[in-house]
């Protein structure tokens, strides 16, 4: 059994002189979440695409649960669940005719589908529309359908590809609640987007992927800091079922912080590669909060200073990155010029980073690793 269950490396892909993906490695772990996090064009979509096997790599290697992808095609795309960029359904059909469609596609009998379908359908929450047709659904059950064709072949990696992208906030909760459902995160400690360790419970509990009752026993991977679930059935003496492990790709960092890892992208390389907490951490004490009036104002005085590095603007508020052991001399020196300058501060302290802030960092290649 490989230890890892996606193992890419030194991933490139030419379309004509346009280099896309530029040396790509990434191993994901049985039950983990890994986040791809870049903004449009860093080639996020084209490295899922290789990892689906839908495009050929111009360069390097893929493997996923031990088969070759550009060798054992069938194999290992048995294995993977893709819901892409641009899901297309038939609108004309119902939901449960469409996930028949990609059921049978996916080689599924008659006797295997129909179980099967409802299954999914009652997991994401689809089964009271089941006769509706996909072209009246509104824009999250339309996720959920398409999340529901991607697990129709009980798949050990799913693959994500900016799934929340251009829904509505609470869409977009509910379908990442439904993601740490099925990789069984009740056994497991998540980073929520408030940054904050969240435990799990590890007493008996029912896997949300084959609705069997498991114990939770939490075991440390060697190559990483999340903690990854062993299941051990109580109730039968048959094989354990597999870890679910996901790949998803977006550019929201609220996102990323839910990963267990995130890879974050930029002209087709993955820049840097951690934990979220490990990538905010190295620019602990570096982060400087500002809010007040006028902002054009505090922004000019921000730039000035030689101990900063960079200002963004959050809102109403600008964050602003400054040199290594500098945060208290730049907080002294902009009350000050501030002041000076006709301005008024409402607020100016040190905070936590947030993985804007990192990923911003990192995309000026001061820091990256």
């Amino acid at each position: 059994m490989t230890e890892y269950l996606v193992h890419a490396a030194g991933l490139k892909k030419y379309f004509g002189d346009t280099q896309a993906v530029n040396g790509v490695s990434l191993r994901v772990a049985p039950g983990e979440i890994y986040g791809l996090v870049g903004s449009d064009g860093a080639g996020k979509t084209t490295t899922m695409r290789l990892l689906v096997g839908a495009l050929k790599p111009s360069r390097g290697s893929i493997e996923i649960c031990g088969f070759d992808v550009l060798k054992q095609t069938d194999q290992a795309r048995s294995a993977i669940g893709y819901l892409s960029q641009r899901f297309s359904m038939y609108e004309d059909l119902t939901v449960l005719e469409n996930i028949r469609f990609f059921a049978e596609v996916r080689g599924l009998s008659s006797s295997e589908w129909l179980p099967r379908s409802m299954e999914i359908l009652e997991f994401v929450g689809l089964e009271k529309f089941k006769d509706r047709r996909a072209g009246q659904l509104s824009g999250g059950m339309k996720q959920k359908l398409g999340l529901a064709s991607a697990l129709v072949n009980r798949p050990r990696l799913l693959l994500l590809d900016e799934p929340t992208t251009g829904v509505d906030p609470v869409t977009r909760q509910d379908f990442w609640q439904l993601v740490i459902k099925l990789v069984g995160q009740a056994g497991k400690q998540v980073e929520m987007h408030t940054g904050k360790q969240v435990d799990g419970y590890t007493s008996k509990q029912v896997d949300t992927y084959t609705g069997t009752q498991v114990n939770t026993e939490h075991a440390t991977h060697p190559n990483s800091q999340f903690p990854i679930t062993n299941y051990q059935s109580p109730i039968t003496n048959h094989q354990s079922p597999p870890s679910v492990s996901v790949i998803i790709s977006t550019p929201y960092m609220d996102e990323a912080s839910r990963c267990h890892r995130v890879g974050f992208m930029k002209n087709g390389q993955i820049i840097a590669e951690d934990t979220p907490s490990n990538l905010r951490a190295r620019l602990n004490g570096r982060v400087l909060e500002l809010r007040g009036s006028p902002l054009k104002t505090l922004r000019h005085v921000a730039h000035a200073d030689a101990d900063v590095e960079d200002v963004q603007a959050f809102g109403d508020r600008l964050h602003i990155r400054v040199g290594e052991g500098k945060s208290k001399a730049v907080l002294k020196r902009l009350k000050t010029g501030i002041k000076q300058a006709g301005g008024h501060v409402d607020e100016l302290r040190s905070v936590p980073p947030a993985l804007e802030d990192v990923f911003i960092a990192l995309s000026d290649r001061e820091y990256s690793a």
